[in-house]
């Protein structure tokens, strides 16, 4: 054995210099009594692998957080600043060890069989162990429901933008697993690196720090789906030109099925088109008045509240708006979120 084998050198097989694998896998064994490499993710045995128990986690979520509005109505909002730093930093470490996890996956295939072959063949971006890593990172948007859990507990106005996302997110990733799309590393690796810095942005404004960057939160959230979108049309028009339309140009065939391919497409095309209305209406501010008013009103849009609203629209006491990096919406602190 060469001594570079013992030395932690970055090499295309360990792009950090140690097999992080190994150690992922003797973690898992301690919690789930198996190793990671026996793991397999069977539809309708697998825990959360139907679309009803998936359905059913989503109205509960949606449930908890209206009913959760509504009794927190006439109450005092909890600090939670304890609760909440904890919340942030487990999903920053969370992130940042999935991500790792993923690269030290996707150097070899990348390197060695060229992107299409790691976003369109089952051998390059459906393997065992990134099988492994896509479920992890499925049921951690479970944990990510909290974020919503947290808002009403504080008395912080939900959003449409903000409570769809994180269902629709759930609901996203539940379609690509069971799709099997070898697409699916672009989107999550690239939401992987926006929540290592989004919930480390969060984490440090819970401490008191005031951080110059958050605007940048929501530019790195538009940039991702941007690519998300490109890869995303891209493999499913090679998926359909080359299963329906061969006379058409395409590079060859994709692997994936057609459900997850139109739930892909939509979900992240509606993203895009929020997340973008919300930067312009948050941060443009010399664009045109009614411009910027007809964007907030699409990316800021409160959640019904039927008891609450007066016939003004105005509700008892609160704002109607959603947290997001920090912007100043009516006078209400407003968060936007990514999956």
């Amino acid at each position: 054995m060469s001594f570079l084998e013992h030395f932690p050198i970055p090499t295309v097989d360990r792009p950090f210099g140690i097999h992080l694998w190994p150690i992922f896998s003797k973690g898992w064994e301690l919690v789930v009594g198996y190793p990671a490499e026996e793991f397999k993710f069977v539809p309708f045995e697998t825990p959360m692998s139907t679309l009803k128990s998936t359905s059913i986690f989503i109205v509960i979520y949606y449930t908890i957080i209206l009913g959760g509005r509504e009794l927190m109505r006439n109450r005092e909002p909890f600090q939670l600043k304890t609760l909440f730093l904890i919340h942030n930093f487990y999903l920053t470490a969370i992130s940042l060890i999935l991500l790792v996890l993923f690269i030290e996956q996707l150097v070899p295939t990348v390197v060695r069989g060229g992107v299409f072959h790691a976003i369109c063949d089952h051998s390059g971006g459906w393997t065992q162990p990134l099988v492994v890593l896509y479920y992890l990172n499925y049921l951690t948007k479970y944990l990510e429901l909290l974020d919503t859990c947290f808002l009403f507990l504080k008395k912080k106005p939900l959003t449409f933008l903000h409570t769809y996302h994180h269902g629709a997110t759930a609901l996203l990733c539940y379609t690509q697993l069971i799709g099997s799309t070898a697409v699916s590393w672009v989107p999550i690796t690239l939401n992987l690196t926006v929540h290592v810095v989004m919930y480390w942005y969060y984490f440090q404004s819970a401490r008191g720090i005031r951080i110059w960057w958050k605007e940048w939160v929501t530019r790195l959230q538009i940039i991702q789906f941007i690519i998300d979108l490109g890869f995303v049309y891209f493999a499913s028009y090679t998926y359909f030109t080359s299963t329906y339309f061969q006379w058409m140009p395409n590079a060859g065939t994709c692997a994936g099925e057609e459900f997850a391919a139109f739930s892909g497409m939509a979900i992240l095309s509606s993203y895009l088109v929020l997340f973008i209305s919300f930067y312009f209406a948050t941060y443009k501010k010399g664009s045109k008045s009614t411009t910027r008013k007809s964007l907030r009103r699409m990316s800021q849009a409160p959640i019904p509240d039927f008891i609450g609203a007066s016939p003004a629209g105005k509700t008892n006491g609160t704002t109607n708006g959603a947290t997001t990096t920090g912007a100043k919406t009516n006078g209400a602190t407003t968060r936007s979120r990514k999956a």
